[in-house]
This record gives structure tokens, sequence and C-alpha cells, in this order.
């Protein structure tokens, strides 16, 4: 009660052995310092008890590990004549895709109008697209543990935390860089240098048929571009790459690495709320969850949503054999009505459609929303996060497109005790039919802790992606030329 109305933070400990330590290796459990942020005081000191500190270092820099793999020879990327992209300020062209980027302190990395030219026509697809939040809740009911639910967006600001990044370990190939330009939370100016990178990439087979009974094979290569920053949040990275490819589909893939954060348990105990990595170090359940914000123009601002579901038939006079199953599509008319939860049964993915602009089979324009991995939360509902973040209990969330609504946990939920943003916006059940809609994607993952993430985790990706949908008269990568390499099988006038 005596916090009340005070800004406070709960300041956990680690131990050192010397300067370049991985601290994380040794949880000062027990002891948590409660700091008034106004005053720059501490109020006072928590101790629970005392717990023993872990054994055993987990050091992760080059100075530290000293024997490596000698087995691994050179790989170049090498574009003699250059990148196929071109950048004028901050506009992107790449092939028949056109777009430009932005950077927020908040939100880090922005796309902005976004099209692709069709026969010499461009055609729009996204007016904006950034990531409006992420929560990161903790799993274990411990005292350092059960407050971790770390806004890293909206709280901390991602584009703030960018790195500044380098040739040859964030990025390869021929790289184009842009700086971040910002204010800082004083109001000064602040620029990350190299804070975004821009590259291509080769991704294996786009497109390929072998006709056994001619003998003819045509394959053509996939190439991406990639546009990306990283951020270091305390103790976690993650790496944001929006990629388009020469199919008209984009999608925004994110990489999660860097160190677990840990907590002490004692001498032959096991943890019931995390996964023990190194002798007496445990790392706790918890989830990293994001959400997207898509405000979508689809050859226009005039859009609609239908939700898709595949399901199989009963056994009746058009299914004699049970075996048929069909794809039905639910428009959804209300922001109520587009509170939705991804269904890996029903093979469900949504899709944006205009529906004044037809193609040639008459139906109308669109893009698929594809989730990838994802997963729901699971605190309970009356729980400080969900209090706090509503949007993490529903995947899709559609509004009409609103100046002041863009993000999905409210303005400021920094140390905000109840609920703002989604679940307040859609209570008016506004239409979102034929109308400027924004799609709220929101997806995660629940990190069950490995030993294997220790001391620094592996990338985990996860993601979603816009493919197009009945949005072309056909395949849009039809026109991509064979291989040039001298040594691909495809290429012209070799037999």
């Amino acid at each position: 009660e005596e916090d009340r109305g005070k800004r406070l933070a709960r300041a956990l400990a680690w131990v050192r052995a010397d300067p370049t330590d991985n601290g994380y290796a040794r949880p000062l459990d027990g002891v948590v310092a409660v700091v008034d942020l106004n005053k720059m005081e501490v109020l006072r000191v928590e101790d629970y008890g005392i717990v023993p500190l872990p054994p055993e270092p987990g050091n992760w820099t080059r100075n530290h590990i000293t024997q490596t793999r000698n087995d691994q020879k050179p790989l170049e990327i090498v574009q003699d004549e250059g990148p196929s992209f071109s950048v004028d300020g901050h506009e992107i062209r790449w092939q028949k895709w056109r777009f430009r980027i932005g950077f927020t302190p908040r939100e880090g990395l922005v796309l902005y109008t976004v099209g692709y030219e069709d026969q010499g026509q461009l055609r729009s697809i996204l007016h904006r697209a950034s990531l409006s939040d992420m929560v990161v809740p903790y799993g274990d009911p411990g005292e350092a543990s059960f407050r971790k639910n770390a806004f890293d967006i909206g709280e901390y600001g991602m584009g703030q935390l960018a790195n500044s990044l380098t040739l040859g370990c964030d990025c390869l190939g021929h790289i184009h860089y842009f700086d971040a330009h910002m204010t800082d939370s004083r109001g000064g100016l602040s620029t990350i240098q190299n804070a975004v990178c821009l590259h291509e990439e080769d991704d294996g087979i786009l497109w390929k048929h072998t006709d056994w009974r001619t003998e003819e094979v045509e394959v053509r290569r996939s190439r991406r571009l990639v546009v990306s920053f990283i951020a270091t949040v305390g103790n976690y990275e993650y790496g944001f790459y929006w990629k388009f490819y020469q199919d008209a589909s984009l999608e925004l893939e994110i990489k999660l690495t860097g160190v677990v954060n840990t907590t002490t348990i004692k001498p032959g105990e096991k943890p019931h709320f995390g996964t023990e990595v190194a002798p007496q170090l445990n790392a706790p359940y918890h989830q990293h969850i994001f959400n997207a914000r898509l405000d979508m123009c689809v050859d226009g601002e005039n859009n609609s949503v239908y939700e898709v579901n595949t399901k199989g038939l009963l056994r009746d006079d058009r299914n004699p054999h049970g075996n048929a199953f069909v794809a039905e599509h639910t428009l959804l008319e209300t922001e109520k009505q587009a509170q939705r939860l991804c269904n890996t049964s029903s093979s469900r993915y949504w899709k944006i459609v205009n529906p004044s602009v037809r193609n040639r089979m008459n139906e109308p324009v669109g893009y698929r929303l594809i989730p990838g991995e994802n997963c729901v939360p699971f605190a309970h509902d009356d729980a400080a996060v969900i209090q706090r973040a509503g949007f993490l209990k529903r995947h899709l969330w559609v509004t009409p497109y609103q100046l002041d609504e863009k993000y999905a946990a409210g303005d400021y939920p920094n140390q905000r005790a109840g609920s703002d943003g989604l679940p307040q916006w859609i209570a008016a059940n506004r239409s979102i039919a034929d109308t400027d809609i924004v799609a709220w994607y929101t997806f995660g993952h629940t990190h069950i802790p490995r030993p294997e993430d220790w001391p620094v985790m592996p990338v985990h990706k996860i993601g979603f992606m816009l493919r197009p949908d009945g949005f072309f008269d056909s395949n849009p990568a039809m026109d991509l030329p064979p291989s040039a390499s001298r040594e691909s099988c495809c290429h012209p006038g070799e037999a």
C-alpha cells in the first residue's frame, strides 16, 4: 500500500567475477532493491533469504572461447555488378516493388506506401506497417519473476535500443545502410549509425517443373530483398526482418536470440517453473508476444476481411466417398466479430480484399494474412499482464483506421494498472466492411528453455506472411529469367 502512486523500479542483481564476466550466470536471488525513480532513492532492500550462487561461469565472448572449429571454409557473397535495388532518400525500388521506410524511437523500422508494379501500374498493398507493441510475460510466480512483464516497445522503445550493424557479421553481401535519427528520452538528438540494413539474398527455388514426358525442365531461383534492424533489450536480442519476394509475397520474420533471464535454485532442487540450464541456474518459462499493425491498402483504401476455414463435409450426396472438403469464407463485418484466434485444425487464414476491384475471374482482389508459429497467453484474465495488454487475448483484431490508434496496448502502457488500446477501441463495435481498415496481428513464441539455450540462445524464428490471393491474373514471377550462372543447369543456350 505504501507504494501506491509512486513511480518505482525493482532492481534485480547478478554477480560478476570480473568486469567482462557474464553476470547472468550468477543471479543474486533473494535480494531486491526498490527504487523511487522520481526521487532516485532506494526506498528499501527486500531480503527473501540466502540462496547460494550457481558455481559455473557462462561466458560467451571470444576472449573466453579460445578453441573454435577449424573446418569452416570461407563463404563469400559477391555482386560484381552491384545490387538490383535503388535508393532515393528513403524510397526503395527493387524489381517490381516500391516502398519507403521510416524509423521511430518506439517502433523502430516502419514501412510506408508499399506497392507492386503490375502491367505498368503501381498497385498499392500497404499504407503503413510496423510493430505496434510486444510483451514478455514470465510464468514463474517467484518474487524475482512474477512482475517481469516487459513492454519492450511501449515502455522501453525498440527503436532507441537498435544496434549499429556491422558488415560481414550482421549482414552479408552488398549492403546499403540507413542511419536512424531520433530524439532521446530527454528531447535531445540521437543518431544510431547503420541502424537499418538493406540487402538481397538468395532464397532457393521459387518455382520449378519437370515434364517427364518431354524432358523439359524449367526452374527459377528465388531472390528476396531484406530490410532489417536488430535491437538489444537487456539480456535479449531481437532481429526484425521485412522480406520482399519476387512473387509479390511479403514476410515479417523475427529472430530471437541473446541470453535467457535467470534465477538461482538451491543445490539438489529442480525448478517447477523453468529449466535448469546449468548447475543451480534456472531459466524461467516465459513468452515473447508481438503485435504488428498493418494499415492495409489493397488496390485502394476500402478493404474488407474474410476469415477462411477449411472443413470436411459430412457424408451426403455432395460427399459420397467421404473425402470432400471445402474452404469457407466468412466476412468479418464488425470489430467484435473480428476478434479471432489461429486454428491449425481448420488451416485458418485471413484474406484482405478490395470489393470494388475484381480480377479476371470476377473475384475481389486480395492478400492472405498467413500465420506462422503462434501461442496464446497462459496468464489468467485478471492477471496484471492481461489487464495491461489485452491485445494478447486475440491473434487478429481489425479496426477502422483512426489517426490516434497506433499502439495495441495504448499510448502509455508504462506502469499503467488498467487496460487501454485494442480492447477499449473495439468496444464501439464499429463497422469494418468495405472501409479503410487496420489489421492487427498478434503472434508469439512460448519459450520453454533448453540447456542448449545457454549461455547464448541460438536464433529462434517466428513471423507471418502476406501473400497475393487473386491479386494477379496468374503467377507474377513467371517472367523471371533463368539463372545467369554458366555453372547452372538451366543457363540459356547450354545443353
